[in-house]
């Protein structure tokens, strides 16, 4: 079975969205990401640089100052169609060579080929406890990591067979909270024309719009927030409550499709019916979402 690179480029943006999403933070609390970023002889598709240091209150910024370690976190992911014993030999040494003292280094791996024996137990016996390796083959699933902490936790966070996307979707909030806010307002002038109170002022007001903020989000969670979480074998699309699962073997084509109110989606084929994966709400790369999905779908 062959992959194209637009697999491997797919699996690439869903290590991106997990770095941005925060999605490794167990890992570091990662800062920057670099694409494409040049190691000696190696294009590495995603360089990421952050750190140990806790986000968030007050006292977990105060003990992380004064307690956590301050060396440097490197996390490399670096696809290819194959990798030999003497290539990850090279690619750990430029690693070590380029980041030095103890910075921590986690390499993520993913190939199109079987991962050989000797490249298993080259991975395996890793000695070196700062750098952590795990490699995943698309062809045979096969997953290996090294042994050591770096390792077991690299393949714990990093989710290479299934990925989630979701964005917030402004325009569809605005609605909701446009709804609750109209309503809300209403029942002020109702309460004005039909009370003794003079309901309608800034103070009021500014209280149903800090109630429709709430409210409005509410709405917009259960009716209009998308996510959409993929894996080698299918789908699933949330839509607020509705849920709609489905495997690619039940589709036979895909087409880039443009909505009346100018949403780009992905239209799966059956032989039933059409059904639409809103891109445009999830914030997928359309051209690798389409061309990866399109290899998925031709393997059934």
């Amino acid at each position: 079975m062959v992959f194209s690179v637009y697999e491997l480029n797919f699996i690439t943006d869903l290590v991106e969205e997990q770095l941005a999403k925060g999605k490794l933070r167990w890992l570091a609390n990662f800062k920057e990401i670099h694409r494409d970023y040049t190691l000696d002889e190696f294009t590495i598709p995603i360089y990421a640089t952050g750190g140990l240091e806790e986000k968030g209150f007050f006292l977990s910024k105060v003990f992380s100052t004064l307690v956590t370690p301050k060396y440097k976190i490197r996390f490399l992911f670096y696809t290819s169609p194959e990798i030999d014993v003497k290539r990850l030999r090279k690619l750990i040494i430029a690693c070590k060579n380029k980041f030095r003292g103890d910075d921590w280094i986690f390499l993520g791996l993913v190939q199109n080929k079987p991962i050989e024996k000797a490249v298993k137990e080259a991975i395996q016996n890793i000695a070196d406890k700062r750098v952590g390796v795990a490699a995943y083959s698309l062809t045979s699933r096969d997953a290996v990591t090294s042994k050591n902490v770096l390792g077991k936790n690299l393949q714990k966070q990093l989710r290479l067979t299934e990925a989630k996307f979701e964005a917030f979707d402004l325009p569809n909030y605005l609605k909701s909270f446009t709804m609750v806010f109209f309503l809300g307002t209403l029942m002020l002038i109702a309460v004005a024309l039909f009370g003794s109170l003079p309901a309608v002022h800034p103070v009021t007001l500014l209280l149903v719009a800090f109630f429709s903020l709430v409210a409005g989000h509410q709405i917009y969670k259960t009716h209009y927030h998308t996510t959409l979480t993929l894996n080698n074998k299918g789908f699933e699309l949330r839509e607020g409550k509705k849920v709609t699962r489905s495997k690619w073997s039940n589709f036979k084509d895909v087409t880039i499709y443009i909505t009346p109110k100018n949403e780009t989606c992905l239209r799966l084929y059956s032989k039933e019916k059409t059904l639409d994966l809103p891109l445009s709400r999830i914030g997928i790369s359309r051209k690798d979402a389409y061309n990866a999905i399109r290899q998925l779908i031709k393997r059934r």
